[in-house]
């Protein structure tokens, strides 16, 4: 009996693998059988059917490949892991796992380094090794020419042309012939360029909410909008560490910085730091004008009257940061998207926090046209030899168009994205494509929509989205910072620049030529701007510090400048 029960259990265990192991030999069997009758024509009929798959999948921008396409990319990452969902990488999330779906396609990373010098170098080091990922996103125009010369990146013409939807191509249209004429070499283009839409002019941002407990009228001119500053900061509406109107020494924010005074400069003319076009159609740095001279003496001023942060010269951007977060602070200037960045840090910490923003129509009157550089612009390229070249054009036309506008399958992932503040920079391939004036077309379709104006079955993926977000905020469902945030940079913002008549600020393209100031010139320049601004130096100052500039190479390089122009207009 003992000796049965020892061998009851293996004797088992070996039936059970034994007619496992008779059932797969059964089953094999049966596949080669079912193979052998299968008749040769319906064999070449499935191979020619795979291989129209393939053909569609190279030669149509949906077309979706029979087998996972894989491409190794090096590309810029974003702070804070891109502020992607608990459990996504920049290998798996909403926008690879859409990539898939659709035209399955997967990236593996060679790299993905913030734009903090760590990406640099590894560019860097791919392009002098001459060894570079099946794609890669390019910092700089000169890093692209580089490539194009070296003969390491593919030619994209054709497959543009073949792989790119009617609406992506009427997206780059919308930007005139510079922004691909930027990425096109003899003719041929080598790269996909990132867009830029209009994000319009920086606004005015106040506590509203500190305005009506103070019995104030709404500013309608900057002057009174600057006296508003200045009772914030008297009547310590913050606490006795109140501060003015926040602003940070580098001046000048542009399309991508915040707590730049631009604002002021462009109030009275002048756009400093870029090559523009004065009155008499003559090239000019926007550094060294009249109109400069007269912002700066109004700057000095508010410093003087105690708007402007008095200690501003000793901050940060962290620092304002955390002023905003803590409540003593209540002006900024800021775009449309301030409500994101850095807005979001104060209305987080105090629900009343009611920022408004203020466009005063001065500013738009005053704009000088402006020549654009892509010296530092974004751009995809692809590896010269790879097998898929078109897959960069695939991946434009379905994040950018298909997801947006057509499909509502595998796409509201992908746009909640944008509802719930992840940075682009969690695509694979880190650039937008958009039309020049997206900002007013999105925001006057969602305005609509929440009025009832507009179906929802007008909207795009991306609009619904935010359509939901605002709905959800306006009704009171949802009281998060993120949900504020979209409600009043989509819809407040939006509204504020389009009822002030906001237009495309004029761009004009300069060519081929070096248009960069010396960090030499750029230091003069700084320091001249903060000491007039703080005092330090009196407001004619500025006449010797534009004979500084010209005498230290300025002059040599304006005559660069213009000879450039005149040549593109010659050609024209």
């Amino acid at each position: 009996m003992n000796s049965m029960k020892k061998y009851k259990k293996p004797v088992l265990i070996a039936a059970v693998c034994v007619l496992g192991a008779l059932a797969a030999v059964l089953a094999w069997r049966g596949n080669i059988r079912q193979d052998e009758e299968q008749p040769p024509e319906d064999m070449a009929h499935e191979r020619a059917e795979i291989q129209e798959q393939w053909r569609e999948a190279a030669g149509t921008p949906l077309g979706k490949y029979p087998e996972t396409v894989t491409y190794t990319l090096g590309k810029v990452a974003g702070a804070n892991n891109a502020n992607l969902p608990v459990g996504d990488t920049y290998e798996d999330n909403a926008y690879t796992r859409y990539l898939k779906n659709v035209l399955n396609i997967q990236n593996e990373n060679v790299f993905a380094l913030e734009a903090d010098g760590s990406y640099e170098k590894a560019l860097e080091a791919a392009i002098s090794d001459r060894d570079i990922p099946d794609v890669m996103v390019v910092n700089g125009r000169d890093n692209l020419i580089r490539l194009v010369e070296s003969g390491l990146v593919e030619d994209l013409t054709d497959v543009y042309e073949q792989c790119t939807t009617d609406t992506i191509k009427e997206m780059y249209d919308s930007y005139g012939e510079s922004l691909l004429g930027s990425a096109t070499f003899d003719g041929k283009l080598y790269a996909l360029p990132n867009s830029v839409i209009d994000d319009g002019a920086m606004m005015l941002w106040l506590r509203d909410d500190w305005i009506r407990e103070l019995g104030l009228e709404e500013p309608q001119t900057m002057d009174e909008a600057m006296d508003i500053v200045k009772a914030f900061k008297d009547n310590k509406m913050g606490g006795d560490e109140t501060i003015g109107l926040a602003c940070s020494i580098g001046l000048i924010a542009g399309s991508s910085e915040t707590y730049g005074v631009d604002t002021i400069f462009t109030m009275h003319g002048s756009c400093p730091e870029n090559w523009i076009l004065d009155r008499d159609g003559t090239v000019v740095y926007g550094s060294l004008t009249p109109e400069t001279k007269e912002a700066l003496g109004y700057l000095n001023r508010l410093y003087e009257d105690g708007v402007l942060d008095s200690r501003f010269l000793l901050r940060k951007s962290e620092n304002i940061d955390d002023l905003i977060a803590n409540g003593q602070c209540g002006a900024i200037f800021g775009h449309w998207w301030a409500p994101n960045n850095p807005l979001i840090l104060s209305y987080d910490a105090d629900h009343t926090a009611d920022w408004k923003p203020y466009f005063f129509t001065v500013e738009q009157e005053n704009q000088v046209p402006t020549f654009v550089s892509y010296d530092d612009w974004m751009y995809v390229v692809v590896r010269k030899g790879y097998e898929h070249p078109e897959i960069v054009c695939k991946y434009v036309s379905a994040i950018f168009d298909y997801s947006r506008y057509e499909d509502n399958r595998y796409a509201r992932e992908v746009n909640e994205y944008f509802s719930i503040n992840v940075d682009p920079t969690a695509r694979p391939m880190n650039i937008n494509v958009d039309y020049r004036d997206a900002l007013y077309r999105s925001g006057e379709n969602i305005r609509k929509a929440l009025t009832n104006e507009l179906s929802l079955t007008e909207l795009s993926g991306l609009e619904r989205s935010y359509y939901d977000t605002c709905r959800s905020f306006v009704s009171g469902n949802l009281t998060t910072a993120a949900g504020w945030a979209a409600y009043a940079s989509r819809v407040t913002a939006v509204d504020v620049l389009t009822s002030g008549g906001m237009r495309d600020e004029e761009t004009l393209f300069m060519g081929d030529v070096d248009m960069e100031i010396p960090q030499e010139l750029q230091d003069l320049e700084r320091e001249t701007f903060l000491q007039i601004i703080a005092g330090e130096k009196p407001l004619d100052y500025f006449d010797v510090f534009v004979e500084q500039w010209y005498e230290n190479g300025g002059a040599e390089l304006t005559e660069r400048v213009r000879s450039a122009y005149e040549e593109g207009c010659r050609t024209e």
